[in-house]
């Protein structure tokens, strides 16, 4: 496998192509970290159907011309799964096709534009425009990708407000967006603690073989354990932080990583244990907070900007 050169001297691999059941594919963007996410696409006969798009021009670029590597053939449904960036930034390069997702992720694509932009000065974007899905659902949603069953399943509150699933039941094959990241350290801080674990309870009740997680490597079921010890470690973390009325960073540099330390991006846990103390308070569930004060705490945490190699 190629390595490619980041503008922080840095080498990642490229990206690659993964065939996890017959003409359903993972498109993976080691090693997961910030801006670094999985797509994926599953092939008929006559067009492809894409699962998400990338965080800059170039790689959704890229993405577009591995696609085409495999089937010549057009792109007609690209479905979200989530608001984030680093899945929607590049729908507009869709050009014809029709954008899938929940309604809620409509509306925060809607809200978020391309605020997230100056977190990241190091990346390059290329001319991007904000393109959501405009097609939207509740519940539950299927496409068929001629005879091959998709559900899409409304999971939210976890990651983001809007989180699916996109479930394919004839081949045990998960595509779940965010809701697990693989290796690297979760992200909860436009979602929701407290619903996250009756979304892993939703997800053990599918028994999928293969999941593609948002980010980090092909998995399997042990996926959901491993999130779910971290979200129980941020609950203790956060409980105890609470309770001594430190702030969130305060409390996050009162925590021993242990066994989650080797995992990328780990200044998240700031993050994570704000969402942890917005329920303690008993606020809403996923209640917007104040996301460029908690960025500055994660960057201080970091000791430095946040890693990014988009």
């Amino acid at each position: 496998m190629t390595s490619v050169p980041t503008s922080d001297h840095e080498t990642i691999p490229a990206p690659e192509i993964r065939e996890v059941s017959p003409g359903i594919y993972a498109y993976l963007q080691l090693d997961g970290s910030w801006g670094l996410n999985n797509t994926g696409f599953i092939v008929g006969k006559d067009a492809v159907t894409v699962i998400d798009s990338c965080f800059t021009a170039a790689r959704t670029q890229a993405f577009i011309k591995a696609i085409h590597s495999v089937a010549d053939k057009p792109l007609p449904t690209l479905i979200n799964t989530h608001h984030h960036g680093d899945h929607t930034f590049g729908n507009y390069q869709f050009t014809s096709a029709t954008i899938i997702g929940h309604e809620l992720c409509r509306s925060e694509v809607q809200r978020a534009q391309l605020s997230i932009k100056p977190l990241f000065p190091g990346v390059e974007w290329g001319d991007l425009q904000v393109s959501p899905p405009f097609v939207t659902f509740e519940d539950r949603l299927t496409i068929y990708v001629d005879d091959l069953k998709l559900e899409l399943i409304f999971v939210g509150p976890a990651h983001t407000k809007g989180d699916i699933l996109i479930w394919i039941p004839e081949r045990r094959v998960l595509f779940a967006g965010d809701v697990f990241f693989k290796d690297c350290t979760p992200l909860l801080l436009e979602g929701c603690l407290a619903h996250y674990f009756e979304t892993l309870a939703i997800v053990r009740g599918l028994n999928a073989e293969i999941i593609v997680p948002g980010h980090g490597p092909i998995c399997g079921p042990e996926v959901i354990d491993e999130v779910e010890g971290y979200l129980h470690f941020v609950q203790f973390a956060a409980g105890k932080g609470f309770e001594a009325g430190l702030t969130p960073l305060e409390a996050a540099r009162q925590t021993e990583l242990g066994a989650f330390a080797h995992w990328p991006d780990s200044e998240r846990i700031v993050g994570n244990i704000a969402r942890a103390y917005s329920e303690l308070r008993g606020e809403p569930l996923a209640q917007p907070l104040d996301l460029p004060a908690i960025a500055a705490q994660m960057i201080e945490y970091n000791g430095g900007p946040l890693r990014c190699l988009a």
